[in-house]
């Protein structure tokens, strides 16, 4: 793994050397845009609406929109000058429960390898937290942006989420038409508690496969070997208007695939949170 920051994670008077991977990656399939013509690459430019003419990165400068096609200009000495001092520290300032940060929190995720010398560090913050089932809340500096954090342990590992701080997670009471309070018919409310029932299984990640990409290859695959790419029919699904019928075939559905060896119900388990 290629290492992107190296830091320490400080927690009270304890500073543990650490480095970061990245802990996911993209796997989406990426297309390059060409001049249909010569099937040449299209390049794309700094380019000045008003003086026509290329901007070389020298002559670059950022500026904020504070009002319509207004700009206050700031220099990159000047963003420097007001960066945090701690850009090389994860400052750990609160630990909690996982299960008390909703996911919608939750922005990208890296993994923290223990230091020069960190490794006994390390371990004692791991089994620390595994020990009191809690999560570190941080503060870390990366690519010049301050992020709030979480630092938690997986698969033995230390992890660093980012989280979105309160005024970046838009207010859910703004979607309109979402309904409040609505009677529902017992019946109605008891098949769909039985199909999610039904549908419920342990979470194995590998059983789930992203089915567009992989045809997206094997179409590719069939192009550069000059094969012809056969579409194949649209499966259109059953529309069904009535609510209670579409409780219904979906109930004897999901019984035929937990007949057949499909979706079993889950054992409960008791899991660490911070795991």
């Amino acid at each position: 793994m290629h290492t992107i920051w190296k830091g320490a994670i400080s927690f009270g008077l304890v500073n543990i050397p650490v480095k970061m991977f990245s802990a996911t990656k993209d796997k989406s399939i990426s297309f390059r845009n060409l001049h249909r013509k010569c099937k040449t690459p299209i390049q794309y430019t700094r380019t000045c609406p008003t003086c026509k003419t290329e901007v070389p990165w020298e002559e670059v400068v950022k500026g904020y929109e504070y009002a319509d096609n207004q700009f206050v200009l700031m220099e990159k000495q000047e963003i420097e000058s007001i960066m945090p001092e701690n850009r090389k520290s994860i400052e750990i300032l609160d630990f909690v429960r996982l299960e008390e940060i909703d996911p919608i929190y939750f922005d990208r995720t890296y993994y923290l390898g223990p230091g020069d010398n960190g490794n006994r560090a390390y371990a004692l913050l791991r089994d620390a937290m595994q020990e009191t089932g809690k999560i570190g809340v941080a503060q870390i500096t990366i690519r010049s942006k301050q992020s709030l954090a979480v630092v938690r342990v997986y698969n033995q590992c230390l992890v660093i989420e980012t989280i979105y701080y309160p005024e970046e997670v838009r207010d859910a009471g703004q979607v309109p038409e979402v309904p409040r309070e609505i009677d529902l018919p017992e019946k109605e409310q008891k098949m769909a508690v039985q199909l999610i029932d039904n549908l419920t299984a342990e979470f194995d990640p590998e059983k789930y496969q992203d089915d567009y990409r992989r045809t997206l290859e094997e179409a590719i695959a069939k192009k550069v070997k000059g094969e012809e790419i056969v579409e194949a029919p649209e499966r259109q699904p059953e529309r069904v208007v009535d609510l209670m019928e579409a409780l219904k075939a979906s109930l004897e559905q999901s019984g035929t695939k937990k007949g057949k060896g499909g979706r079993k119900k889950s054992p409960t388990k008791k899991k660490k949170a911070a795991e």
